[in-house]
């Protein structure tokens, strides 16, 4: 009773002045307040007494035990608030969640790392010298890895650097897994791919899987039958008799002349669609595919972000070694030499290729799983035709390459704005829905830009790639506006025309432009290098760099550029004029690009709604930047390109009498509200 006694005082309090306990010493006494006139003497309340008062008319109190907190929590009062505002939480969170699944459901796809800038190309040997020897190599590239980020670059793509003889520059590979000394070591790459992600860019390099060098050890192995070995190349009985040889068949390297070569040691020919250094892999044997996965996994464990395969057309042939159809039916076949002499309906492009570079991509996408390191693959379909060359993006469900390269600006040879518009309607039209194009004007193999059209269209060729939806690929130099050396005795014993668009970069007026402190380089600079360099155009307002780097800072930070709708408007022999807009944004970048003679163009003949003058947002002439000009009569120089802006409500790619020369690869629209992209348009 006592017990029960001090439990029922410890948790009393007062009805009318609701004093408690302070919740820490569970019997401390209570003082109460006087009870009024005429109330019975002990007027407190045992809360947990039977037969004592009730609590309707006792508040909450800090400290009171579970007891007592269970039966004011049953009371309307306290269980209405508290389950309305569970209900409301439950609510507020399936909202949030419905809303998040809505927001993914209408995002279109994010743009990856290779579609988001420029790739800029470099050929290791001719960009910067660390170690006075004449040669660029790997350290180099990394002491300019700031530069390059002035360009506002988001990839960079180095060109062969493996092990080898160097007799076609890049393609005799002695080993697949070594540095070739000449750019350094295997530690200098690892360091060089570290400094890259450092700067939050990428890196992509060349990989030529058709075919070897002879010097590599698995030709040696095969010459000599050994194990596996024995048909890692393409071998086959022939005729050697006086230092004669009589191929199996008339087929042709691209070089010229038969593409067999006899090898004593095996006594038998050999298959080569190159140099006779550079025998082909025998892709029908399926420990070749499994070597060549091998290669592909050693590389991207070093972290490299992806690939360029090089001459994949080549990779089979047939296995019939059937002769070739001649082109000339009526030419003595003895005299055929010439590869463009035969159609190569046996040695190009087979059937089950297609099979083998998609092997290359699944092999790619084991190391694409994770977060923020998805590893691109694109493909060098060097003399295909439009319809060949797209079917290197893949099918509809089964990916290929990320895109093929586009060199058909590459091939132009004389500026022309209807040779210019054929390029790249042809690419938009036949590209599969869906799909990324790409842009270059320039390679290694290629007589660069300012040496094919001049120098007064090193401007608007940049403006052109860096306008056109798409990636824009820049080859080192071209920002700068280099041009092919022009000599003829070189210390290299090869072709001369593959060699004049490799000098070294032009970074200053310092001896041999910057690029080495050795007395002897390996290629002679241009002669042209005191006035055509980087160090030089920094300073300079109406250079070709600065208006390289304005281009690519325009095309990072805007999506009419990145994500717009493309809507061509006309093209002749002078100029090409087309829009980029995007749903959601009012505002338009209309392109005019002069590759002709002084022209007069007027838009509004063109769009008849237009506004009657328009801004100039950029120019290939600096000084009019900013200005406005009449939109129904336009005057261009010689090379000249404008990118203006003007407001417009009713976008073309939505006029009937436009739709057909619009396109848009992943169509995108903004809320200017939300601040997002959403592809309910």
């Amino acid at each position: 009773m006592a017990e029960d006694k001090g439990k029922r005082d410890s948790i009393s309090m007062s009805l009318r002045g609701c004093r408690t306990n302070n919740g820490f010493v569970q019997n401390e006494d209570i003082l109460e307040k006087e009870p009024d006139p005429g109330s019975p003497p002990d007027s407190a309340v045992a809360i947990l007494g039977p037969g004592e008062p009730t609590l309707q008319d006792i508040r909450p109190y800090a400290g009171m035990p579970k007891e007592v907190l269970f039966q004011f929590s049953g009371q309307a009062r306290y269980r209405v608030p508290r389950e309305a505002l569970f209900w409301l939480t439950v609510a507020s969170v399936l909202v949030l969640i419905a809303a998040t699944i809505a927001i993914i459901a209408v995002s279109p796809k994010c743009l990856d790392w290779w579609q988001a800038g420029p790739m800029y190309r470099i050929y290791p040997r001719s960009f910067k010298d660390s170690d006075q020897d004449g040669n660029g190599d790997l350290r180099g590239i990394q002491e300019k890895l700031d530069y390059i980020t002035t360009l506002n670059i988001k990839t960079i793509w180095i060109t062969s650097f493996y092990k080898s003889s160097l007799k076609d520059f890049r393609h005799g590979v002695e080993d697949f897994r070594e540095i070739d000394p000449i750019f350094g070591t295997m530690k200098d790459f690892e360091n060089l791919v570290a400094a890259i992600h450092d700067k939050g860019l990428k890196l992509i390099i060349d990989f030529i899987p058709n075919h070897t060098s002879d010097k590599h050890a698995w030709f040696q192995l095969s010459r000599n039958r050994t194990g596996k070995y024995t048909d890692y190349y393409i071998w086959h009985d022939c005729t050697h008799e006086n230092g004669t040889t009589i191929p199996p068949n008339n087929w042709l390297s691209v070089y010229g002349n038969s593409s067999w070569h006899f090898d004593e040691v095996r006594n038998q020919c050999y298959f080569h669609q190159f140099l006779r250094e550079q025998p082909d892999l025998n892709f029908h044997n399926l420990d070749v595919q499994e070597e060549i996965k091998e290669i592909i996994q050693f590389w991207l464990t070093k972290g490299v972000d992806g690939f360029s395969f090089d001459a994949v057309k080549f990779l089979l042939e047939a296995e019939h070694l059937r002769d070739e159809a001649q082109v000339n039916k009526t030419q003595i076949p003895d005299t055929v030499t010439h590869y463009w002499e035969l159609y190569h309906d046996f040695t190009t492009t087979q059937v089950g290729m297609h099979d083998i570079v998609r092997s290359f991509r699944q092999t790619m996408d084991q190391y694409s799983r994770e977060p923020g390191r998805y590893r691109f693959m694109g493909t060098e379909a060097y003399g295909e035709s439009i319809d060949g060359t797209m079917m290197y993006y893949g099918l509809p469900f089964i990916q290929e390459a990320d895109f093929p390269f586009n060199n058909y600006l590459s091939k132009l040879n004389t500026p022309s704005g209807n040779s210019v518009f054929e390029v790249i309607t042809s690419w938009m039209e036949n590209m599969p829905e869906g799909k990324w194009p790409n842009w270059m004007t320039g390679g290694p193999d290629i007589a660069r830009l300012t040496s094919r059209f001049g120098e007064e269209y090193v401007n608007i060729m940049n403006m052109l790639v860096f306008t056109l939806p798409g990636t824009p690929v820049t080859y080192y130099g071209e920002e700068i506006g280099m041009r092919n050396i022009l000599v003829t005795n070189l210390n290299e014993s090869y072709d001369v025309n593959t060699l004049l668009s490799k000098s070294p970069m032009q970074w200053d007026n310092s001896s041999n432009a910057g690029f080495s402190e050795a007395s002897l380089t390996w290629l002679p600079t241009n002669s042209d290098y005191h006035t055509v360099n980087v160090d030089v155009q920094k300073t300079q307002s109406r250079s070709a760099l600065k208006l390289y780097q304005e281009l690519s800072l325009l095309h990072a930070n805007e999506l009419l550029l990145s994500r717009g709708w493309f809507c061509y408007l006309r093209s002749d022999s002078h100029s090409v004029v087309y829009t980029r807009e995007l749903d959601g944004i009012d505002r338009v970048f209309l392109v005019v690009l002069n590759f002709g003679e002084s022209t007069r163009v007027n838009l509004k003949e063109m769009i008849s709604n237009i506004p009657t003058r328009v801004k100039i947002r950029l120019s290939t002439n600096s000084t009019n930047k900013g200005s406005e000009v009449d939109t129904y009569d336009i005057l261009l120089g010689k090379g000249e390109g404008l990118i203006l802006e003007y407001n417009m409500k009713n976008l073309l790619h939505h006029q009937t009498a436009f739709r057909d020369r619009c396109f848009v690869s992943n169509q995108a629209c903004y809320s200017s509200v939300l601040n997002i992209l959403h592809s309910l348009c």
